[in-house]
């Protein structure tokens, strides 16, 4: 038995029917497909490697204590490894349509929170493999490592053979009880007593204490810049997923030539797909900004193998109102600069160790009711994840596509994930369904940002 960390439970409480909390994505790898047996093995020979994969959640009544990881010992490698065909003719308007159907659909919570399914039918002789997995169990930088453990490097594999497994029982009432009271008692302490250390690591002397203060007075001002209301409201259980991509040696290039980020080119992309996506809608006006959630891993180099969420997030604002692409990439590079200068990232990762301070209860409720904050302060959520550079290969097949996804949220209808692979970002674009056509606006508005930046060439102003 294990206790959930306050993060973790945070992304567990704030699912509701509307609201799945999975992360997922959806590779394309050549022809032809394996056999289904073949894809159980491997998940099945995996599968000591990510212990968690064979856990369920665990609650007690009233949120009393944390939720907990348990061992399910009805685990069934079928139940979560599954298969799907793709109508014909098997082209992208058939996969993104099925795979935006699975990926509404919410994970069961009595079982282990996840789900791979091998996707057959695609056209030019391939197949998909999509993946879902709850946010409460990794985070994109987590879910990258994960992805390695069925890769292989070359296309030689030998057939993995599956090692049995047996569950540990699960705890007694009584054990439940006093592990909880304990928990519970010492809980807080263990935040308390990490405070300071977690202060000198993240703010090291008064300079940097003081430069967080002042980012602060400048994140105020942002927040006070107006943005667009129709990009917030209530949403449904239904989801259109689109994607797009990006070549690497692009973004590079015009990182190279005008400064910043690869970050801030991709931002500076996607400001543009708003900006075209806004115009469609006939609301874009000058100064007008869409502020986007950037999540920032904090994710230490020897912490790679835990498989638990350690990000936070700082609040970005989209200069979608101006009109000249090399401004917008200015204001970007400048914004962006000045938040990590400033350590904002420390803010919202001080205020969840805080959250350890409340009852479990509590942090159920108040992740609720946080999460459904996003209207009007957040439009939207980009997040980038870095991926391999060198191809990798599933059973013999080379991956050829990597298209990520990430949910959205209450009041908050779209969503941008980037996940970068062998010469190409992938952006995947989650929205509230019936909001297809807009969506073809501001993926067209992505591929257009970035060649703009190219055609305005070096020292373009």
């Amino acid at each position: 038995m294990e206790w959930m960390s306050t993060l973790d439970a945070g992304f567990y409480f704030v699912e509701h029917e509307n609201v799945p909390m999975h992360i997922g994505s959806l590779v394309v790898l050549e022809g032809p497909a394996p056999a289904y047996e073949e894809l159980i093995d491997l998940y099945a020979a995996k599968l000591p490697m990510v212990p968690r994969y064979r856990q369920v959640v665990r609650t007690v009544p009233m949120q009393v204590f944390r939720p907990f990881w348990a061992d399910d010992e009805h685990f069934e490698i079928r139940y979560h490894v599954r298969y799907a065909s793709v109508p014909a003719p098997g082209g992208q308007a058939e996969v993104r349509a099925l795979a935006a159907r699975l990926l509404a659909q919410r994970l069961n919570r009595a079982r282990p929170l996840w789900e791979a399914w091998l996707l057959d039918g695609i056209a030019g002789d391939r197949w998909g493999l999509l993946s879902k997995v709850h946010h409460c169990v990794v985070d994109g930088i987590a879910g990258t490592d994960l992805l390695t453990k069925v890769c292989d490097l070359s296309p030689e594999f030998e057939r993995p053979v599956p090692q049995p497994w047996t569950a540990r029982p699960a705890p007694s009432a009584a054990s439940l009880v006093s592990s909880g009271i304990l928990d519970t008692a010492t809980w807080r302490w263990r935040q308390l007593a990490g405070v300071p250390g977690f202060v000198r690591h993240r703010l090291a002397s008064p300079a940097e204490a003081l430069r967080f203060g002042w980012g602060l007075t400048a994140g105020a001002r942002r927040l006070a810049s107006r943005a667009p209301w129709s990009l917030n409201g209530p949403i449904g259980p239904d989801r259109n997923w689109a994607w797009t991509t990006v070549d690497f040696g692009d973004v590079k290039r015009i990182r190279r030539e005008h400064g910043g980020t690869v970050n801030d080119v991709l931002l500076a992309a996607i400001t543009r797909g708003f900006r075209d996506l806004l115009a469609e809608r006939g609301e874009l006006t000058r100064g007008l900004v869409v502020r986007s959630l950037v999540p920032v891993s904090v994710r230490g180099q020897d912490e790679h193998a835990e498989f638990t969420n350690r990000v936070s997030a700082v609040l970005a604002n989209l200069p979608v109102g101006e009109p000249g692409p090399m401004r917008r990439l200015t204001l970007l590079r400048e914004q962006m600069s000045d938040i990590k200068r400033t350590h904002q990232a420390v803010g919202p990762e001080f205020l969840t160790e805080m959250l350890g301070f409340v009852a479990p209860t509590v942090l159920a409720l108040g992740s609720r009711a946080a999460f459904g904050m996003g209207q009007p302060l957040v439009q939207t959520v980009t997040t980038n994840v870095p991926g391999p550079s060198f191809p990798l290969y599933i059973l013999g097949h080379k991956m050829v596509e990597s298209y990520p996804y990430v949910p959205i949220g209450d009041n908050v209808h779209i969503s941008i994930a980037i996940f970068s692979y062998l010469g190409c970002f992938y952006f995947g674009i989650t929205s509230q369904k019936g909001e297809a056509s807009d969506v073809e606006a501001l993926t067209r508005g992505i591929t257009t940002g970035v060649a703009e930046l190219i055609d305005l060439g070096s020292g373009a102003a």
